[in-house]
């Protein structure tokens, strides 16, 4: 009988165990920071015509939570292609391959959906613009503190050019 006994105190141990790991799971801290590398394309104009050229880029976002509603993000996107938009109405303007960097306020009004809002520059080495850019995008969230986001940014350059942007990324709460 003390064979059974112990296996049937092994076995009562052994269905404890989940509640454990549940109740410590239910318990974790709030993660403040997020990091995200992106991958997407950004809208360029194509001249004086309405079409638009897809130049592929490359993003890394790095987030700051105050809380679960509301934070501070720092997103930068590198346009890893050359592009020629037309500037102040008739002027060709050349990029070579700008960097996008914009300080974002950002606000989780429901579940995964973020919208984000602030001023940003566009650095490239003939010349730079000051930006503001908009945004939204949408955390799912699949275990760990990890997730993908699929994302949309709107960028509007002071006297120059409107480009929109779709990204994918991986983040990771830490």
């Amino acid at each position: 009988h003390s064979n059974q006994r112990g296996s049937g105190q092994e076995l009562a141990q052994h269905h404890e165990a989940p509640a454990e790991v549940k109740t410590l799971e239910q318990h974790s801290e709030f993660k403040h920071w997020r990091i995200a590398p992106l991958i997407g394309h950004t809208m360029v104009p194509a001249g004086t015509s309405s079409d638009h050229f897809a130049i592929p880029s490359w993003g890394l976002d790095l987030e700051y939570w105050l809380n679960p509603k509301w934070g501070f993000g720092l997103h930068n996107d590198l346009e890893v292609q050359s592009f020629i938009v037309e500037h102040d109405g008739e002027e060709m303007l050349e990029r070579e391959s700008p960097l996008v960097l914009s300080l974002d306020l950002l606000w989780k009004p429901w579940k995964g959906l973020v919208f984000l809002a602030g001023p940003g520059y566009e650095f490239e080495k003939e010349e730079n613009f000051k930006l503001l850019r908009f945004g939204a995008e949408y955390e799912f969230e699949f275990g760990h503190h990890w997730d993908i986001s699929p994302a949309l940014f709107y960028d509007t350059r002071q006297e120059a050019y409107d480009t929109w942007s779709i990204a994918l990324g991986i983040g990771k709460r830490f």
